[in-house]
């Protein structure tokens, strides 16, 4: 079952990538008390991810905190040394790269999609969503091969 507006994020472990290394955290504790614009991507260094996506949040983080986003962040079924080196490759100073290796966290919220013919195998789906304290406020999910829903400045006119 996907989840919906209103229903509370489920907790699972992701890894976030820190400059100290991969550090576990539980979903449910790291969405708790504020408010997170948390948007995820198929994979990191692939295509519209790199050219679109994460550089769309990185550009707009300033106007996103400003209308009362306290985190960023970003997951994708890839390891957190994949995402550290995305990051670093992007300059993403102002994102939280939430590693979800297994893909436990896009299974959990009902949101993967079957990557396998181009051989990524099982991976989450480009969607963004605000979780408040949380709790899903906003949930804005592509239709395969979209990106428009899931934009930064898309979130940004949902705030």
């Amino acid at each position: 079952m996907t989840i919906s507006v209103g229903d509370k994020v489920p907790d699972v472990t992701l890894v976030k990538a820190t400059e100290n290394g991969p550090e576990q955290v539980q979903s449910g504790d790291y969405f708790a008390g504020r408010k997170v614009a948390l948007f995820s991507v198929p994979g990191a260094f692939t295509p519209t991810c790199s050219a679109k996506h994460l550089p769309g949040f990185v550009e707009k983080a300033d106007e996103l905190k400003a209308k009362g986003i306290d985190e960023i962040a970003c997951t994708a079924v890839n390891d957190a040394f994949v995402l550290s080196a995305w990051k670093n490759a992007n300059s993403a100073d102002d994102i939280t790269m939430l590693a979800d290796g297994n893909g436990a966290f896009a299974e959990a919220l009902g949101l993967t999609m079957d990557g396998s013919g181009f051989g990524m195998g099982t991976r989450g789906q480009r969607f963004s969503m605000i979780v408040d304290d949380g709790v899903v406020a906003d949930l804005n999910v592509e239709q395969p091969g979209d990106f428009s829903v899931s934009s930064a400045d898309h979130l940004l006119s949902k705030l």
